[in-house]
């Protein structure tokens, strides 16, 4: 089968890639809309691909407006299902159904929530950190500790998009800015890529 390769749309997402190509740990930062997770989601994809890494794991924290995990029915796998859907259509897009289908089958691709990664180590990996404005500076630590050899970690958030009081998006980028290999890449709404009206309606919030 033949991948669909990532083509960035924009300055912007052309240096997050390339910061995701060269660093082990980056942050990409801003507006909704701008295409982080298409971009991460679209990078692992094509690493797992051609087997430079073994596994793609996706997590993110489980805080919504409504309801959470324990009231959607069904097994764990299940009731994380809602939370991956911006994976599931990149995916779905580089792989076809199928073949995705069976990476998940596999464990190629996996999903697991922050609370169980707790004794992990990530290796040959690439770990996609979805809504990590919504993380506390503990969960930063508890994914960061478990890097092991030859995996990036990519987080993407909004950091006006906070729903909770504890965020640890800032203090953990400002407490790690100045280690070699960890990178921040900024987007603003003038970089969203999902439609004009999504773009004029941020503006609006945030202008």
């Amino acid at each position: 089968m033949a991948l669909t390769k990532l083509i960035p749309k924009n300055l912007a997402q052309t240096l997050y890639l390339e910061a995701i190509k060269r660093s082990d740990v980056v942050f990409g930062v801003g507006s909704a809309g701008t295409g982080k997770t298409f971009v991460a989601a679209s990078y692992a994809a094509e690493m797992l691909f051609y087997r430079d890494v073994d596994r793609v794991i996706i997590t993110r924290p489980n805080v919504e407006a409504s309801r959470g995990l324990g009231f959607l029915p069904g097994e764990l796998e299940d009731k994380y299902a809602p939370y991956l859907e911006p994976f599931n259509g990149v995916f779905i897009r580089a792989f076809g159904r199928s073949f995705y289908e069976n990476l998940k089958k596999n464990k190629k691709i996996e999903a697991k929530p922050i609370g169980f990664m707790r004794g992990e180590t990530f290796d040959n990996a690439i770990v996609l950190i979805d809504e990590c404005q919504n993380m506390n500076e503990k969960e930063f630590k508890l994914i960061l500790t478990r890097i092991g050899n030859n995996t990036k970690v990519i987080f993407s958030g909004d950091s006006k998009q906070v729903d909770i009081e504890d965020s640890g998006l800032w203090p953990t980028i400002n407490r790690l800015k100045y280690i070699p290999g960890i990178e921040t890449v900024e987007f603003y709404p003038q970089d969203i890529v999902r439609s004009q009206i999504c773009k004029e309606i941020i503006l609006a919030y945030e202008g």
